[in-house]
């Protein structure tokens, strides 16, 4: 290992250290990271941009100033109180539906369209029965990873490989749709026995929300019609964007500007209200696993792995799923994949097709799995503790990882067993 490639790992770690004590702002932290590496040379700076994924950004920008508009409409307050009335003011019956709702949009959109979208409705729902809302910030965490694992167009690691494996929709489904069903039972079965004592609401409570009138609670009828035509667009967008050729990013900033035209909204307030913070992390944190990427760390791990099965395929297999699942949780998963791609092609070139698909599979469960580990392990991690944070919402770098340490380490072991019964 050269001694550009150690003090890259290092300059990692003390950011890493930085945001699980949290003795800096998270933004700050990694922009930091990201300028040092840039300072003394560590990556050109046009490869530095390379590595932000603008796809991610301008996705994040759009889908914030929909939500932010939207939100004034009342129409997040009515679904809150709605959804409270169909499960009888029941905390646990909630959180169990927002496992599933949360699981089955991250399948069909991406989960950090997602969790922009369920995070104001859990939050305002939690504050009508009167309860800590960490328990559902946490569940749409777990579960927006957990059910984007199980299509072609969840998450972008399942993109990345699809692409390269010429694997299909239907593929993805019929092959990893089993696993996701049964981690997600078991998962929600954890978190309703976790939570149980803390998710209580009164008897008086729960009359006082059975007797609201959900209706009253949209302010702005207009602004809600032509906020909700804006998101089905959107939606529909995202669907067809394979087919369209077109990068999700592009859908929700047309989106988000047709919607400032279409309101009179004012841009700039609009734009203020977009989480900036959130915004220039993504921007360090790309930057910081490209350099890791670039100096050739990345790569160094991908080998070391590799020798560690010797060609034998199942061992590749259990490898790639633990192996690609722990960094997940470390590094981003997208140069991450994009890093074993290459690995996983090149053992395919010595067997047939059939044989090294589960390899694959184990690729996709690992990298999309092992994000749930922690807070900056994806996305959609890293929005909603933000979000938590804005909303004093008690959500610590250190104390997430209580629950999503535990509850990776369990849903790749039943990765492991399924890809273990089903495949070998």
């Amino acid at each position: 290992m050269t001694l550009i490639m150690m003090i890259s790992i290092i300059v990692f770690i003390v950011v890493y250290a930085l945001l699980i004590t949290e003795r800096m702002n998270k933004a700050v932290a990694v922009v930091l990271g990201a300028c040092l590496y840039l300072l003394f040379h560590f990556i050109p700076f046009d490869n530095a941009v390379e590595h932000i994924d603008m796809n991610v950004i301008f996705l994040l920008i759009g889908m914030m100033m929909i939500v932010k508009i939207t939100e004034q409409s009342g129409v997040f307050e009515y679904i809150a109180i709605k959804s409270a009335k169909m499960v009888k003011a029941d905390p646990i019956a909630f959180l169990a539906v927002l496992f599933v709702i949360t699981a089955f949009f991250s399948a069909m959109l991406d989960n950090v369209t997602t969790v922009l979208l369920i995070s104001p409705i859990a939050l305002l729902l939690a504050t009508q029965m009167e309860v800590g809302a960490l328990p559902f910030v946490i569940t749409v965490i777990l579960s927006s990873n957990i059910g984007g694992t199980a299509t072609l167009i969840g998450d972008p690691p399942n993109i990345m490989i699809g692409s390269a494996a010429g694997l299909s929709f239907m593929d993805f489904l019929v092959n990893l749709a089993p696993a996701i069903l049964v981690i997600s039972v078991i998962t929600m079965g954890i978190l309703i026995l976790l939570f149980k004592k803390q998710l209580v609401v009164s008897d008086l409570n729960k009359k006082r929300i059975m007797a609201m009138d959900e209706k009253m609670m949209i302010s702005n009828p207009v602004l809600m019609k032509k906020s909700l035509i804006v998101i089905g667009a959107v939606v529909i967008g995202f669907l067809l964007n394979g087919m369209l050729e077109t990068e999700p990013s592009v859908f929700a900033l047309a989106g988000a500007f047709f919607l400032v035209l279409w309101t009179k909204e004012e841009l700039e307030d609009v734009l203020k209200k977009v989480e900036w913070d959130t915004i220039l992390f993504f921007v360090g944190l790309f930057i910081m696993v490209g350099v890791l990427q670039f100096t050739g760390v990345i790569d160094k791990l991908a080998a070391l792995m590799t020798e560690m099965t010797k060609g034998d395929l199942q061992k590749t297999s259990t490898v790639l799923l633990f192996g690609s699942g722990i960094l997940s949780g470390i590094l981003d998963n997208i140069p991450l994949v994009a890093t074993f791609i290459p690995v996983v092609k090149i053992i395919g070139e010595t067997t047939t097709v059939d044989a090294i698909q589960p390899i694959w599979w184990s690729l996709a469960l690992g990298s999309c799995l092992g994000g749930n580990g922690t807070l900056v392990g994806a996305s959609a991690n890293v929005i909603m503790f933000g979000f938590a944070r804005k909303n004093n919402i008690p959500l610590s770098f250190k104390g997430y990882l209580a629950y999503g340490v535990p509850l990776t380490l369990l849903a790749l072991v039943l990765a492991y067993g399924y890809i273990s019964l089903r495949y070998y």
